[in-house]
């Protein structure tokens, strides 16, 4: 951090479905981060803002790039489906691919140019297993042992699935945090209370995991249609509509495929003021 004391540190602001993301670009340069430091510049009075920071780092072994992901709380995250799509749309139009490898601690993750603007990321497979979501205890993650019997599902992060009748009608600034720091997720989960509005479309709301209400997420959207293919409403094949928009859910073979639009808002600099003492 010495060095960005002394110029500062250039961001990009990001956001889709209104899910924002500070992203800053490590390729050129080493960055440090400390969780004091994420949480600072997450502040959306003092700093600038964001759901989640997203760091881009060099690709290894034919990789386009490596992502590191922070919450808002400063607490690490290997998955991040929404800032991941805006991230390969970005590399996508400083490069001119249509395709790309980009590696997270989730695992290695596929990117193509959809169309009319559209991106889609290939976030993997999901996780069933009580151990690899992680639960606290061996169980079937199906139907959970908690009042609404919420379905568990890892998609690199985990997620905590409750279908209910009408998602509006949730107080999720409540219901959220409660289930967040349930004992059955030794680290923490993301919720979503999630209502059947077709065989192939579902409303999704969202508490998400050291953020807390958000507009959109794709992890959550993806863990969300996963679900509920699993419990037989829906197929595999579905549309999410959040807060802040709908994302497309495709859950084929080789992974669980989002697509979304995504918006580069601004660039900007962190002044070395604001750094200082910050690291």
């Amino acid at each position: 951090m010495d060095d960005a004391r002394d110029t500062g540190l250039p961001f990009m602001k990001m956001h889709g479905l209104g899910n924002d993301f500070v992203v800053l670009d490590a390729r050129a340069r080493a960055i440090a981060l400390s969780p004091a430091l994420v949480a600072a510049i997450a502040d959306r009075r003092r700093g600038i803002g964001f759901d989640q920071l997203a760091v881009i780092e060099a690709g290894e072994a034919g990789a386009d790039a490596h992502l590191t992901f922070y919450n808002a709380d400063g607490s690490s995250s290997a998955a991040c489906g929404n800032a991941t799509r805006c991230i390969a749309r970005h590399l996508m139009d400083e490069t001119g691919k249509t395709a790309l490898t980009l590696t997270t601690a989730r695992g290695n993750l596929s990117a193509v140019d959809a169309g009319d603007g559209l991106t889609s990321v290939n976030m993997g497979q999901p996780q069933f297993d009580w151990q690899s979501i992680p639960l606290a205890e061996a169980m079937e993650t199906l139907e959970l042992p908690i009042e609404g019997g919420p379905t568990a599902t890892g998609m690199g992060n985990p997620h905590c699935t409750f279908f209910v009748e009408d998602a509006e009608a949730v107080p999720l600034d409540r219901f959220g945090p409660r289930y967040e720091h349930h004992p059955l997720y030794p680290e923490r989960t993301n919720v979503q209370v999630a209502s059947l509005v077709a065989p192939d479309h579902i409303r999704v709301r969202v508490w998400e995991r050291g953020v807390g209400l958000t507009l959109a997420s794709g992890s959550s959207s993806c863990a969300v249609a996963v679900a509920a293919a699993r419990r037989g409403l829906t197929g595999r094949k579905v549309r999410i509509t959040l807060d802040g928009g709908s994302l497309k859910i495709d859950w084929r073979e080789d992974g669980v495929w989002m697509t979304g639009e995504t918006m580069h808002v601004a660039s900007g600099v962190l002044t070395p003021a604001f750094l200082a003492g910050r690291s």
